[in-house]
């Protein structure tokens, strides 16, 4: 079993979808001035939150993953259903002085999406870490001061550190972003995202694979670019049997993809099984609604890619 250490959000997701495309509620001459107002005729709550989520189906895949986040003092119900599927709490602080994060997410029918997100005790940094030298940490959307904070520390142990700076971009300077490149053994962006980091620092695939082991860029349906020094590949999606909800895919991919390289896995192995564990995430409503077992998860590998795999 490795060390593996999550950090980013626990939050509260309220999901709603939109019974229709976003494009239709804006008119490009008024862009300086929106009013939008959007009918949206379901609504659910879910557990969610990234680093929450990545922990979900790395529990799923045999791992117990280290979540180093903040939460409020209404954290107990998310609590209690950590604990019962598998994923231990003790590592998470409380701020009994504030809430729990959450979120609010609105999806359309082409999986484009407008979130806001209120960080409430998750805004509040998570302080001194000793992941060891052995460890693989990720770095994902949340606590600003930790984005900051935690690639110095990952490497001073010399541990292998994943960035994914994710919904927090806009936040972050472009010296934040480039700090948190430096020495990633991946770097973790859609493409839009990466859009906003060219935008930010200046830097496209050559700079970033100066300092960078590997970039991957997921493309939703398309699949996904994995960019290394010695070139790039792109991996096919391993295509879900019926898309309910896209929200949370990208943390399933990431927990698979870590598991791949808890295996020792070369990097587009590890994106193919980032990209069959996405598959299931999308099928259920909820960002830690799906399951699978590890069998049935190699069938489907197997099933896209042709190769055999042992989890």
């Amino acid at each position: 079993m490795s060390s593996i250490f999550l950090s980013g959000s626990i939050a509260y997701d309220h999901i709603m979808d939109l019974p229709g495309f976003f494009k239709d509620h804006f008119l490009p001459e008024k862009l300086h001035n929106i009013n939008v107002s959007f009918f949206v005729p379901d609504h659910d709550e879910h557990f969610g939150g990234t680093a929450a989520n990545v922990a979900y189906s790395l529990a799923l895949l045999g791992e117990k993953p280290t979540i180093l986040a903040t939460v409020g003092n209404d954290f107990e119900r998310y609590q209690k259903y950590l604990e019962s599927v598998g994923i231990s709490t003790k590592s998470i602080h409380v701020d009994q002085g504030k809430k729990t994060s959450f979120a609010y997410i609105v999806t359309d029918k082409g999986d484009n999406q407008i979130a806001a997100f209120h960080p409430g005790a998750g805004a509040v940094p998570y302080g001194d870490v000793n992941p060891g030298e052995n460890a693989i940490a990720l770095i994902s959307a949340g606590c600003i001061d930790d984005i900051r904070a935690l690639p110095d520390i990952y490497r001073g142990y010399g541990s292998r550190f994943l960035f994914d700076p994710g919904q927090s971009i806009p936040a972050l300077t472009a010296d934040d972003i480039r700090n948190g490149i430096t020495d990633a053994e991946v770097v973790f962006v859609n493409d839009y995202e990466f859009e906003l980091i060219k935008v930010a620092t200046g830097w496209r695939e050559p700079e970033i694979l100066r300092v960078a082991k590997t970039l991957i860029v997921t493309l939703g349906a398309q699949g996904s670019r994995v960019i290394t020094r010695e070139g790039e590949t792109l991996v096919k999606p391993v295509f879900a049997k019926e898309v309910i909800d896209p929200t949370g895919a990208g943390d399933a991919y990431r927990a698979g993809y870590i598991k791949g390289m808890t295996l020792g896995w070369a990097p587009q192995k590890c994106a193919q099984l980032g990209s069959a564990t996405a598959a299931y995430c999308v099928e259920k409503a909820g960002t830690q609604a799906h399951r699978f077992s590890k069998t049935d998860l190699a069938e489907r590998y197997t099933a896209t890619y042709g190769e055999t795999i042992s989890l």
